[in-house]
């Protein structure tokens, strides 16, 4: 039996890699092939543009690697005001981390993506929305428990997360846009101040 070919694997990770780190309009095919190490017969094989490349690499990170790490710091296990401030203290070790690798912060990649070409390739906005909405679900539902629990107060939880969302990821474009980690220094007591909660219950 022959070897597997992980020609498509690579090409998912190269796409994501290099639209990352510039941008979805100046990557070419020839230039994830290149990286990925693919002939371009081959990436027509698996894909029948760039567009349909970008949202599979998206999905695929987010079955990957993203829905783990999301699952994993908003556990039902962990008291709900400590997930959020958690999770904004991840994304500032996580950008700090990049920018030793890169020099540079790369901020949210689906968000980035987004954010060029959602006005310009439904394919693309859409599947942008399916995984942003993921995510603020685990926002809301960490929420719905503080309330429940009384560490904050009652309200629309729907809205509140929503609140929590644009606060990271406009606070991931401005960094990315200044080249500055400091946009990210404050997250997650900023968060908390948000939500109207004591600081101490943030890490009771």
């Amino acid at each position: 039996m022959g070897r597997t070919s992980d020609a498509k694997e690579r090409l998912l990770e190269a796409a994501l890699e290099l639209i990352w780190e510039r941008s979805y309009g100046v990557v070419t095919i020839d230039a994830i092939c290149e990286k990925a190490g693919v002939k371009k017969g081959s990436f027509y094989y698996f894909f029948e543009s760039k567009s349909e490349l970008a949202v599979a690499a998206l999905e695929a990170d987010w079955v990957e690697c993203g829905k783990a790490n999301w699952d994993g710091m908003f556990s039902a296990s962990v008291a709900p005001l400590e997930r959020i401030r958690a999770f904004f203290q991840s994304v500032h070790d996580a950008q700090a981390e990049l920018y030793k690798q890169q020099g540079k912060v790369l901020g949210c990649p689906c968000f980035s993506i987004g954010s060029e070409i959602s006005t310009q390739d439904e394919m693309i906005r859409a599947k942008v929305q399916e995984i942003l909405q993921r995510q603020v679900r685990y926002f809301e539902s960490a929420i719905r428990d503080a309330q429940a629990e009384g560490s904050i107060a009652a309200g629309d939880a729907a809205v509140k997360a929503k609140c929590l969302f644009a606060l990271f990821e406009g606070s991931m474009g401005q960094a990315r846009i200044h080249n500055d980690l400091s946009y990210l220094s404050h997250l997650a007591q900023t968060a908390i101040d948000i939500l109207g909660a004591k600081r101490e219950q943030a890490v009771g």
